[in-house]
Formats: structure tokens, sequence, C-alpha cells
């Protein structure tokens, strides 16, 4: 059984930086070690707290759908192994079954997301405008509806400890370039589409997700950082999915519903976990994971 890890602790590559979730180390000019921790962050805070097994459950998961997803975009995968770049057994063992090589790419200043489902700050922007992000959607839906079609509403990349702002398309192509924009949304709904197909034959609705791209040296655009996990994307039961309410999920709405019930003012430091939503958020994770890649 793997240990829990709330922080590496690497000694023989030097640490670039401390992510949310991720540890990044610089193995040479040309890639990165990044290893998935258990941490765990909401509200855009990093929680006291790490859920045993969830670093393994993101890397297995997402470099399940990098494989699925190779014929539609290239990934930043390497083809070093862990052995390769951490030939200390003792530092392996500390992160084996979390830790990727990865290609250094130059990550892009937005974070593309995809919603399939009218939930979240779509469902508030909605209410409010009867659109989101700028895109107008039929008149009468409810909380949780599947939206006509999935829509691209991408957003700002936020400093550490600053919220993340949701921008137009028009913004995008402000931002990239109108080749560059277009691609990425062309991508993001083509794996969301494809992707969601998949995990629908499985019992799992993909709500939305985000994700995050990178150009390479030849200014190829490239999908980095994670795919499809329970973190980066909400997870739903289909055979309990009903629209007009809040649905079950398999990913970090439950510590999120929980996080809710509390006083609190969602600014670090995070409040301590009872040992319950701990244990039944890493059975949600697990869960994902075996419905998705067994």
């Amino acid at each position: 059984m793997l240990q829990t890890l709330y922080e590496s602790t690497l000694k023989s590559l030097p640490l670039l930086a401390r992510g949310k979730v991720r540890d990044i180390y610089s193995v040479d000019d040309d890639h990165l070690l990044m290893v998935t921790t258990d941490r765990l962050s909401a509200f855009d805070v990093v929680l006291p707290d790490p859920i045993p097994g969830k670093g393994a459950v993101l890397t297995a998961v997402s470099n399940f759908w990098f494989r699925r997803t190779r014929d539609i975009i290239p990934n930043h995968l390497a083809g070093l192994s862990l052995a390769e770049v951490l030939p200390d057994e003792a530092e392996r063992a500390e992160v084996a079954g979390r830790a990727v090589v990865v290609r250094k790419l130059r990550a892009l200043p937005v974070e593309a997301i995809v919603r399939g489902y009218l939930i979240g700050s779509g469902w508030a922007d909605y209410q409010k405008t009867g659109q989101v992000c700028g895109i107008p959607l039929p008149a009468g839906l409810q909380l949780a509806d599947r939206l006509p079609e999935a829509i691209f509403t991408p957003s700002t990349k936020a400093a550490a400890g600053d919220h993340d702002e949701n921008i137009d398309f028009e913004k995008t192509r402000e931002l990239l370039g109108d080749e560059l924009a277009t691609q990425v949304r062309d991508a993001s709904l083509e794996i969301y589409t494809s992707c969601a197909g998949y995990a629908l034959e499985r019992g799992i609705i993909i709500a939305d997700t985000k994700f995050e791209f990178g150009l390479d040296d030849e200014g190829r655009l490239v999908l980095i950082d994670e795919i499809l996990t329970p973190d980066s994307s909400r997870f739903w039961p289909a055979a309990s999915y009903a629209p007009g309410s809040s649905p079950a999920s398999f990913d970090k709405q439950f510590v999120r519903d929980y996080l809710e019930t509390l006083d609190w003012d969602k600014t670090s430091p995070g409040p301590v976990l009872p040992a319950d939503v701990i244990e039944k958020t890493a059975a949600k994770y697990r869960e994902a994971q075996d419905r998705l890649t067994t």
C-alpha cells in the first residue's frame, strides 16, 4: 500500500515549485519530475489533511487519459523512467506511483475549461445573465441540466492565493492570438467529447473539466499537467443523475460540500477534516479510478 505523502522531500533533484497538489523538480534542461502529492485544495486553499492515495489515483487516471488521447493531441509525458532520473532507491520509493517525468514546455496563460452540464460558477452566471461566459443558453434550464452541446469557457491562471477569472473567447484571442486560441478551444472540445462518451459507458458523467496546454520548441500545442481527474473535473454517477439538484460526486465536491457547512471564510489556513470525510473522499477517488481504468 502506498504511503500517504503530504510533501515530497527529494534531495537529488532541485525543487522548482510546490503547487497546490504537485511538487515540481528539475531533471535537466529538457525534463521535469512532477510529483503528485496527497494534498487537497478547496476554494484555492490547501487543506492541512492529506487524502491517502489521492496522488497515486490522479497519476494513474491522468496517465490513462494521456494514452487514450494521444491521437488527438501530443502530451507532456517523456520517455524516461523514474529509475533513470532517481537512481536512489529510497527516493524512488517515496514517490513511486505518483511521479512522472515530463517534457519542459512553455505553459499557456489560460485554463481551458469545458462544460457539458450547468453547475458551479456556470449555473451562477446563467441565473444572472442567461449566459455562461458570454455564451447564450436556452431559457428555463435547471441546475445540473445537460447543455445542448459542450461549451468552451476559459479562465485566466491566477497567481498563488488568487482566484482564476472566467474570460470570454475574445479575451482568449487577445492573450493567445487567434490561431492558437482556436486550436486550444477545438482540442479541448474534442478531448472532452471523446472522453465524456467513454466515461458515460462506465457510469460516470463528466460534467465539466479543465485542461492546461503548453507549447514545445517548435510552437506545437501540447497537453500538460493533468487530464480528466477527480481534481480537475466534476464526476457524477450516471445511475442517480437527475437535473434540479446538485448531484452526488466522485470528486472533491464532497469535501467542498462539507466545508460549506462550516463557519470558515475560505482563506488560509484551511480547517482540519474529520476522519470520516477523509476516508469517504479517498474512497470516491478510488472508485472513479476503478470505473474508468479497469
